[in-house]
């Protein structure tokens, strides 16, 4: 039996996670450490006790999500006794998972996705500021019907499918 470990995008993100493994499992623990000392910010506080919008910003939710499941990968390692390179036979991740993935793999530093992630976060806040634009999954709608809503709902403002994200769901 092959086993796949597939890591999640961003909109997951909760206050409280990874706090029970932090504070059951020093690898845990440690993981988040390296993530806070990375990015020169206390991340793990933040995911751990909030506040809710400020983990939403997309600069800190990125490298949040990302750390959360590392430091579950960690553990999995620890108290599996074999790295997670000798388990799985396939990562991976949607969006900002693919990064998890690679971390999850080896084929990045901790702290190089960390700080990679900030800023692929930072560059996203940038492109359309907080308060700006707006986004809405169509489900059970492949993309042509999608695309003309779109079409239909622009008006004199831009409004077009982004991401034909999975059958029967395309985001605007």
């Amino acid at each position: 039996m092959s086993l796949a470990f597939v890591f999640p995008g961003q909109g997951s993100q909760a206050v409280g996670m990874g706090q029970a493994l932090a504070e059951t499992f020093p690898v845990a623990k440690h993981t988040f450490e390296e993530v806070d000392d990375a990015l020169e910010q206390h991340l793990s506080r933040l995911m751990f006790e909030g506040p809710e919008e400020d983990l939403r910003l997309t600069a800190n939710a990125q490298p949040a999500l990302m750390a959360a499941s590392l430091a579950a990968v960690r553990v999995l390692e620890a108290e599996g006794g074999k790295p997670l390179a000798e388990r799985a036979a396939f990562v991976a991740g949607h969006s900002l998972g693919e990064y998890s993935a690679l971390a999850a793999a080896g084929s990045l530093e901790l702290a190089d996705a960390a700080r990679l992630l900030r800023r692929r976060g930072q560059a996203m806040q940038e492109a359309v500021p907080v308060g700006e634009g707006a986004m809405a999954a169509l489900l059970g709608l492949d993309l042509e019907p999608a695309q003309e809503i779109a079409e239909a709902a622009a008006e004199d403002q831009v409004c077009a499918a982004a991401n034909d994200n999975a059958p029967g769901q395309v985001v605007l």
